[in-house]
């Protein structure tokens, strides 16, 4: 069978690393599907679950909070700042800093102040729909 190595690395672990027959992630310009022998590729990623399909059929979920995509014909690397398993994102904290940000959306007072807001009302929201996607797989 035909796999590539996958490794999803944040700041603090890494997240995941093993061989898989597809990957898929948010890429900056739309949805990226990534086989074995891919064309080499490096470009940024948008907030949002990447999705490992394992070499025995299962699936392996992991939400990153934008980041950047190395893909070579046999390895994928994605490099996040934040990247949280799928199995261990938790609904409450999601909400609670979705409504958070949605509150210092509200209260900015310059447009970095903003700029900040909306980035993290982003992610947030892309959080809680790979949670959402993560539940509908299990």
């Amino acid at each position: 069978m035909n796999t590539l190595h996958v490794d999803v690395v944040s700041a603090e672990e890494s997240i995941f690393s093993g061989q898989a027959r597809f990957v898929a992630l948010p890429g900056e310009a739309g949805e990226l599907g990534i086989l074995p022998k891919h064309t080499p590729l490096i470009t940024r990623i948008k907030p949002g679950s990447v999705r490992i399909e394992m070499a025995d059929g299962s699936e392996e979920f992991v939400f990153v909070a934008g980041g950047i995509l190395e893909v070579q014909p046999d390895c994928v690397t994605v490099l996040s700042d934040t990247a949280i398993r799928g199995k261990d994102l938790d609904d409450q904290k999601a909400r609670e800093a979705k409504a958070a940000a949605e509150e210092a959306l509200k209260n900015a007072k310059s447009e970095i102040d903003l700029a900040r807001a909306q980035s993290e009302l982003a992610i947030m929201a892309a959080q809680i729909a790979a949670l959402r996607k993560f539940r509908q797989k299990r």
